[in-house]
C-alpha cells in the first residue's frame, strides 16, 4: 500500500494490517468514529465488541502473553480512555506488549475541556512504557511504527497512540509510507549480555555449595524456557519461580521446587533463605517474593539476568549485574559451563538436595482431603486431572489465583494467564477471551472468584457474540477470599465489608447470557460436572463451585517477616519457623 493516498483512519487500519495484527479489542465512541468505518470496509483485521473498555485492554492483554505477539486495542477519548487504564496498568506491571490507540477530541478543542476530552498522554504516563499524542495526519505512519516496535523490544509494555479525531479525517488523504526498519537514537535495547560479566556468573556457580536458579516472567516474556530447561538439566540444580515465571520450567519436574515468595513452597523458601548463590533470571525481586529485605538470601552472592537495566540492583544489590535478553544470556551461560564444569562439581550439589528432600517432606500444601465441603484446592486439582494438564488457564485475583498456582502444575510456558503485578481483579474472562481468539481449538478456563468475575461478568455477552467456548470455574466462597484471610491473621477476625451479600445465581445469570450454567457443591460430584462442562466443547460453561468459606492458603509469609519466616497449615504448627 506504499504510495496510495489514504486518510487518517486509513492510515492507522493499513499500519495494523502490515503489522500483522489478527484482531482488535474495542469500544466505538465519537472521536473513533473515523478509524471504526475505516474497520468496516476492509477484512484483514478482526474487530472484537467487548462490552467495557476495561475489557479490551484485558483482552488484547491475555492475546498477548498467550501468543507473544503484541494485543492491540481501541477506545474512544475521554472515559472510554480512563476506562482503559486499569488494563494499561496491569499490561504495564506485567510487562505485556500492547498498543492502546485512543481517540481524542480535535486538535483545534484540546485543552478547552471539551466534551469526553481528557488528557490521556499525562493520564497514562506514570502507567506505560511511552506514549504519543498524533497532532498530524503526516506523522501517523511511523508513529505507529514506533508504538509497536517500543513494545515488543526491550522490556516490553503497554504504548498508548493518542489520536484526534481530525487526524483521522477521510476527507483528507497523503501517500501511505510505513516503515519497516526503525531507529531511535533515544531508545537503544540491549541484546547481548555482557560477556565478561557472563563468566564471572558461571565462576560463582561451579564454586556454588547450596545454588538456586529463581526465575521470573522475564523467561517466559523473553522465549527462554528451552534455555532455562537445558540449563537447569546441565547443572542440577534446584529451581524455584515467581507467580509471573510458572511453567517456563515443567513444574512436574523434580528439580522444581515450587513457587517462592508470600504464598511460595516451604522448601522453595528455605532454600532460597539458605543459598550461598541465587542466580536470578528474568525476575525483578518483588516485595512479594523478598519479604523483609534485610532478611532476604543473607547468604547469597546473587547474579541477576535481566533485559532491563533499570530493574538491576533496584529493590536488592547484586553481586554480578548481566543486562541482555534472557535468551542471549542463557545460551552464552551454556555454552560457558560444558566449557569449564568438571564432573567433581555434582557432588555439593547432590549433599544440597539431601537438605532441601528434607525440607520437601513438612507437605507445606497439606489440606483435609476427606472434608464433606469442597476444598478450594480439591477443585484445583480435579481441574488439572480432569483437563490432564493441558490448559490455558486464566485467573482474578485473590485466594483462587494462589490455590491455581499451587496446584495445577503447568509444563509449559504462556498457559498461565493472571495478573500478577498490579493484582487486577476482573482480569480472568475478558483475558481468556484474548486467550480463546488466539487459540480456538484449544482448552481454555478461567478460574475465579464470586467477588472478581463480577467486575467484568458483562463480557459474557462478549463470550455470546463471539461463540467463544470457555469454561468459568467459580471458587465460590461467598467472601473476597484474600481480604478474609488477612482479616482473620492481622485484624482479630473482624471481618469489615469482606462478605459479599447479594450475590446473584450464577447459573441463571449464564444461562440470561445463552450459556450453559452449573452449580456443584459436594466434592463427590465435582470431577463429573467438570467433564461434563469440558465435554461441551463449543459451549460457554459457567461452573458455579461451591466451596468450603474458611480455608486459607498456606504456606503465608506475613508483612515485614523473612522467607524463613512462614505461616504453615494448622497441622504442621509444630513445624512453623516464626
Amino acid at each position: 500500500m506504499n504510495g496510495v493516498d489514504l486518510s487518517g483512519a486509513e492510515i492507522v487500519v493499513q499500519a495494523l494490517i502490515d503489522e500483522g495484527v489478527e484482531y482488535v479489542f474495542g469500544y466505538p465512541g465519537g472521536a473513533v468514529l473515523h478509524m471504526y468505518d475505516a474497520l468496516f470496509k476492509q477484512d484483514q483485521v478482526k474487530h472484537i465488541l467487548v462490552r467495557h473498555e476495561q475489557a479490551a485492554a484485558h483482552a488484547a492483554d491475555g492475546y498477548a502473553r498467550a501468543t507473544g505477539r503484541c494485543g492491540v486495542c481501541l477506545v474512544t477519548s475521554g472515559p472510554g480512555a480512563t476506562n482503559a487504564v486499569t488494563g494499561i496498568a496491569t499490561a504495564y506491571m506485567d510487562s505485556i506488549p500492547m498498543v492502546c490507540i485512543s481517540g481524542q477530541v480535535p486538535t483545534p478543542v484540546i485543552g478547552s475541556d471539551a466534551f469526553q476530552e481528557v488528557d490521556t498522554v499525562g493520564i497514562t504516563r506514570p502507567c506505560v512504557k511511552h506514549n504519543f499524542l498524533v497532532k498530524d495526519v503526516r506523522d501517523l505512519a511511523t508513529t505507529l511504527r514506533k508504538a509497536f516496535y517500543i513494545a515488543m523490544t526491550g522490556r516490553p509494555g503497554p504504548v498508548v497512540v493518542d489520536i484526534p479525531k481530525d487526524v483521522t479525517d477521510p476527507n483528507i488523504k497523503i501517500p501511505y509510507h510505513y516503515p519497516r526498519e526503525i531507529q531511535m537514537r533515544s531508545y537503544q535495547p540491549i541484546e547481548r549480555g555482557h560477556l565478561g560479566q557472563i563468566k564471572r556468573a558461571v565462576e560463582l556457580m561451579l564454586q556454588a555449595k547450596r545454588p538456586v536458579l529463581y526465575t521470573g516472567g522475564g523467561v517466559v516474556l523473553g522465549e527462554a524456557a528451552a534455555q532455562l530447561t537445558e540449563l537447569a538439566r546441565l547443572t542440577g540444580f534446584p529451581l524455584t519461580s515467581t507467580l509471573m515465571g510458572l511453567g517456563a520450567y515443567p513444574m512436574t519436574d523434580p528439580q522444581f521446587i515450587g513457587m517462592l515468595g508470600m504464598h511460595g513452597t516451604y522448601e522453595a523458601n528455605m532454600a532460597m533463605h539458605e543459598t550461598d548463590v541465587l542466580i536470578a533470571i528474568g525476575a525483578r525481586f518483588d516485595d512479594r517474593v523478598t519479604g523483609k529485605i534485610e532478611h532476604f538470601c543473607p547468604h547469597a552472592k546473587i547474579v541477576h539476568v535481566d533485559v532491563d537495566p533499570s530493574s538491576i540492583s533496584k529493590n536488592v544489590r547484586v553481586d554480578v549485574p548481566i543486562v541482555g535478553q534472557v535468551a542471549s544470556v542463557l545460551t552464552d551461560m551454556l555454552g560457558l559451563w560444558k566449557e569449564q564444569a568438571p564432573a567433581s562439581t555434582g557432588r555439593p550439589v547432590a549433599d544440597w538436595w539431601a537438605k532441601i528432600e528434607e525440607w520437601r517432606r513438612v507437605d507445606c500444601l497439606h489440606y483435609d482431603r476427606h472434608s464433606d465441603k469442597i476444598k478450594p484446592q480439591f477443585a484445583v486439582e480435579t481441574l488439572y486431572q480432569v483437563t490432564k494438564g493441558d490448559l490455558y488457564l486464566t485467573s482474578d485475583v485473590g485466594q483462587h489465583q494462589m490455590f491455581a498456582a499451587q496446584f495445577y502444575p503447568f509444563d509449559k510456558p504462556r498457559r498461565w494467564i493472571n495478573s500478577g503485578g498490579l493484582g487486577t481483579m476482573g482480569f480472568g474472562l475478558p483475558a481468556a477471551m484474548g486467550v480463546q481468539l488466539a487459540f480456538p481449538q484449544a482448552q481454555v478456563a478461567c478460574i475465579s472468584g464470586e467477588a472478581s468475575i463480577l467486575m467484568c461478568i458483562q463480557e459474557m455477552a462478549t463470550c455470546q457474540q463471539y461463540k467463544l467456548p470457555i469454561k468459568v470455574v467459580l471458587l465460590n466462597n461467598g467472601y473476597m477470599g484474600m481480604v478474609r484471610q488477612w482479616q482473620e491473621f492481622f485484624y482479630e477476625s473482624r471481618y469489615s465489608n469482606s462478605y459479599v451479600d447479594a450475590l446473584p445465581d450464577f447459573v441463571k445469570l449464564a444461562e440470561s447470557f445463552g450459556h450453559v450454567g452449573m452449580r456443584v457443591e459436594r466434592p463427590a460430584d465435582l470431577a463429573a460436572a467438570m467433564q461434563e462442562a469440558f465435554a461441551m466443547k463449543d459451549r460457554f460453561v459457567f461452573l458455579d463451585v461451591v466451596v468450603d468459606p474458611t480455608e486459607n492458603v498456606y504456606p503465608m509469609i506475613a508483612a515485614g517477616k523473612g522467607q524463613h519466616e512462614m505461616h504453615l497449615p494448622p497441622s504442621l504448627s509444630d513445624r512453623e519457623l516464626a
